[in-house]
């Protein structure tokens, strides 16, 4: 009961003091505003920053440089790491291409053969094919041949046998055409056991399963890849994996200075972003601070007829810190409201993209803001509110 009426003087005071009270507010709001502002820019720049790298497949690829020699049980052991988020091997790229063409008379684009599986990030929501026959076709590469998804092509494989040139030509029908963003170039996504068949093919070896001649059966060879597509589960793990490779004297090639220069440059604004919020909070305190010392003494006579109507110390203190508090409180609602115009103006006029942003804020920025400000006005005003104790009643009486 006494703190609702402490609580209701309290506010009825910090009423009739409107004038002093709004330039408490407004100064408030000086420095909140533009911290809130100076934040939602470098939150939402580097959010931005951050999320378009993330969905960009490109940044977190880890490419061998070189030959190698990677049995297909490395290329197993790679994918149960927890830091790798796709990896499939690849066979030798001069062996790796194909002439695709709607018929045989019809003209030949010469694509280049990517193995693909489940989880592959380059096809987004695209399904991979299953079955050997099956393969998902690039934008560039459908354009030229005029084809679309359901087409089937002819695939015409050669090869150099005892100086003979040889081909095969196999049915594959197209089950998707990707996005040009996807893949720039010529190419075709096919699974694994369709590019091991064709290199097969072209070392002179015979593929059963296509019906195939050849010296020997493909089957009966351990099956080694020179190189492998591989993505990082994210952007930090890029680093981890180039150090492991590093460590089984594996060469790749990473995106890992651009991961860096936006790791450096959140890291830089973080820290400019506190010194500015470090400075301009002092000054808020020290504000506070002062104004409500002067409360004190301005409001001397009223405080002192307050405790000779029986209010302790604690009770004048929590009188002081209330109408910090009502100051904070409004200067935080003015703010977040001014923000909120700033932050639609700058994303406007620097990011029409959409899901991108110049600035933006969470609700836990919000949040904490709000209880930063109310927090540093009680705090403040506590401080300068301790001269209370000092007023005593009789103070009260000799003024009736």
């Amino acid at each position: 009961m006494r703190m609702a009426m402490l609580t209701s003087l309290a506010w009825q005071d910090y009423r009739a003091d409107a004038r002093l009270s709004a330039c408490t507010v407004l100064a408030l709001v000086a420095v909140i505003t533009p911290l809130m502002v100076l934040f939602g820019l470098k939150f939402g720049l580097i959010g931005s920053l951050t999320d378009r790298l993330e969905r960009d497949p490109a940044v977190r690829e880890v490419i061998p440089m070189g030959g190698g020699r990677f049995s297909a049980a490395f290329v197993e052991t790679l994918g149960r790491r927890p830091d790798v988020g796709f990896v499939v091997g690849r066979t030798r790229q001069i062996a790796g291409t194909a002439d695709l063409s709607l018929a045989p008379t019809a003209s030949v684009v010469n694509v280049e053969m990517i193995p693909t599986a489940a989880g592959d990030p380059l096809l987004g929501d695209i399904l991979p094919p299953a079955e050997p026959n099956r393969i998902l076709l690039s934008q560039t590469a459908a354009e030229k041949l005029g084809a679309k998804a359901g087409d089937w092509l002819d695939a015409r494989l050669t090869r150099q046998k005892s100086g003979v040139a040889q081909a095969q030509h196999a049915r594959l029908q197209v089950a998707s055409v990707l996005p040009l963003d996807a893949f720039g170039r010529d190419g075709m996504f096919a699974p694994v056991a369709l590019l091991e068949a064709v290199e097969d093919y072209r070392d002179g070896q015979a593929v059963e399963a296509f019906g195939w001649t050849g010296d020997v059966s493909a089957s009966s060879r351990q099956r080694v890849y020179p190189a492998f597509r591989l993505y990082a589960r994210n952007l930090d793990d890029v680093e981890p994996l180039r150090l492991y490779f590093a460590q089984n004297s594996v060469l790749v090639s990473t995106q890992t200075q651009t991961i860096s220069q936006v790791k450096s440059l959140s890291r830089n604004l973080t820290i400019v972003f506190w010194i500015i919020a470090a400075l301009a909070m002092l000054g808020a305190v020290a504000a506070v601070f002062a104004g409500a010392l002067a409360a004190v003494e301005r409001k001397r006579r009223e405080l002192s007829v307050l405790r000779l109507l029986g209010l302790s110390t604690g009770a004048l203190l929590l009188f002081v810190v209330l109408q910090a508090l009502y100051s904070g409180a409004l200067a935080a609602l003015i703010s977040i409201i001014l923000y909120g115009l700033a932050e639609r103006g700058l994303n406007d006029l620097f990011m029409p993209a959409s899901g991108e942003y110049a600035s933006h804020l969470l609700m836990r920025h919000y949040s904490a803001t709000v209880l930063a400000v109310l927090g540093a006005s009680a705090l403040a005003a506590g401080m300068g509110g301790l001269r209370v104790a000092r007023i005593e009643a009789a103070e009260g009486i000799r003024d009736v």
